[in-house]
């Protein structure tokens, strides 16, 4: 119990200040992962009270403050829920499931060599804003803890948009489309509940799990 929490405090202050009173007590602190403290790198993803990341909707663990739980004096905080991510230690699970999505098709290939004009690739503006606004996606894990199947289609999806409007990734589409799916086989079926998008900081929509779907149609139909 700390006594000295603050609303201004974030969840991860409030671990900081559990550790150090357990550590000025002579006991072992709580493991946890964090990185950027700003939203950015999806490491400090947990569950609070039920709820990936905590109670304000489309924001990361770090970025959550204890004035945003009104009188709540007990928090619950565990690790993700999911079976795709093992726990390690205490807050800690292993993501690395979401790693051999990327592994899979979240990359492309290019030519080496010197630096093309600007001109030389021309996307259209609205293609690139909405290929940008599906590549903000953190990794966190969030949407797998939050959907009742542990499925990753939000996270794959976002992928699998992003490249596919893209003229960077069109030569690879394909392969990309099947690779992807045959991963999410990891992770449980999508019934388009919709908590993913509740809990993703990035926002992304649930048109990303569309494009699981859709391009692995287009996969199929496509041949080679």
């Amino acid at each position: 119990m700390l006594e000295d929490a603050t609303p201004e405090m974030s969840l991860l202050e409030l671990l900081d200040r559990l550790n150090d009173q357990l550590c000025e007590q002579g006991e072992e602190p709580i493991a946890f992962e964090s990185d950027c403290r700003e939203g950015v790198c999806g490491a400090c993803g947990v569950t609070v009270n039920g709820t990936p990341h905590g109670p304000v909707p489309n924001t990361p663990s770090c970025r959550q403050h204890l004035r945003a739980f009104g009188g709540i004096t007990k928090l619950r905080i565990e690790p993700l829920r999911s079976a795709a991510f093992p726990v390690v230690r205490d807050l800690v699970v292993d993501r690395s499931a979401l790693d051999r999505v990327i592994r899979a098709g979240g990359h492309v290939d290019v030519m080496a060599g010197t630096a093309p004009d600007a001109d030389d690739m021309l996307i259209g503006h609205a293609d690139a804003e909405v290929a940008l606004d599906f590549a903000a996606c953190i990794g966190c894990g969030a949407c797998v803890a939050a959907c009742p199947n542990g499925a990753a289609h939000l996270f794959a999806g976002a992928k699998l948009a992003h490249l596919a409007m893209l003229p960077h990734g069109k030569v690879e589409r394909t392969r990309r489309a099947r690779a992807v799916v045959e991963t999410l086989d990891e992770f449980g079926p999508c019934s388009s509940y919709g908590e993913c998008v509740e809990v993703c900081p990035a926002g992304l929509p649930l048109t990303a799990v569309a494009a699981v779907h859709r391009e692995g149609l287009r996969a199929i139909f496509k041949g080679k």
